[in-house]
């Protein structure tokens, strides 16, 4: 009888593909098996933890009313335009702080006092200066992503090997071909990582606005919900969020392979 040694296992396997694909599928499958037996079974109350079926009818009376898109639709304008925003500042700003020690030095301070404070503390505010207005709105998630963008940038700067920049300056090279050749493509796939980081954040601060004040998005359906003691809906919001940022993350990935070629590997 062939001994099943150590040595003998990977022959064994030798040929056998699994796709990780169907294993994350089952997974899935499984799991709403079971959330649906166990309330079917009576074992949780519905009013607690909503079966999957209940949610999936919830969501075509949404949809049938027109209701879903209205909402994803504002979440994501309010996510994507506040984050555009806060980026198009903040990675410009934390490339020049990175590349400079008087400017970082100047900047530390405010930068200090920004990052701790999260973006529900500055709904007070923004609704005193703006209303419950779309402005509003993409104030909180510009302020919730701006301050961690700026230090996020800075890393991804100060992370060059000052070798190479000293060998850039010794071979003859300016300040601004410096920055163009050399610190922006050494710093890019991390700066790209850190948006990508950031905005998640971003739904995050988007969410905690819709739930204090507004008429529209996700937020305000996962709150409608709970005035009304929908548990279904609740959940269904929750579930439309992470699809949402799920399909907006593929949809930033095809971007980062453009910007990046060289980093695909």
């Amino acid at each position: 009888m062939p001994s099943l040694s150590g040595n003998n296992v990977p022959g064994l396997l030798k040929g056998f593909k699994l796709d990780l694909r169907v294993v994350s599928v089952i997974s899935l499958v499984l799991f709403i098996t079971i959330w649906e037996s166990i309330i079917r079974a009576g074992l949780v109350a519905p009013l607690f933890l909503p079966a999957p079926s209940m949610i999936v009818n919830d969501f075509m009376r949404l949809y049938e009313r027109g209701e879903i898109w209205f909402h994803i639709s504002a979440s994501a304008r309010r996510v994507l335009i506040g984050f555009a925003l806060a980026g198009s500042i903040a990675v410009p700003l934390g490339i020049l702080l990175g590349a400079s020690k008087f400017l970082k030095a100047v900047a530390d301070p405010l930068l200090s006092i920004l990052r701790p404070l999260p973006s529900m503390s500055w709904i007070p505010l923004s609704l005193l200066w703006l209303g419950i207005t779309e402005t509003q709105k993409y104030s909180i998630v510009f302020m919730g992503s701006f301050a961690p963008t700026v230090l996020y940038t800075i890393e991804a700067t100060r992370s060059i090997d000052p070798v190479i920049i000293r060998a850039a300056l010794n071979l003859g090279a300016s300040r601004a071909r410096l920055m163009r050749e050399v610190i922006l493509p050494g710093s890019l796939p991390m700066i790209v990582s850190g948006l990508k980081v950031m905005l998640g954040i971003a739904w995050t601060t988007v969410i905690s606005a819709e739930l204090v004040a507004a008429d529209k998005g996700l937020g305000y359906l996962i709150m409608d919900g709970r005035e009304f003691f929908r548990t279904e809906q609740v959940l269904l919001g929750m579930a439309l969020i992470s699809i949402t940022v799920m399909t907006i993350d593929i949809a930033f990935r095809s971007v980062e392979k453009k910007i990046i070629p060289w980093m695909e590997g």
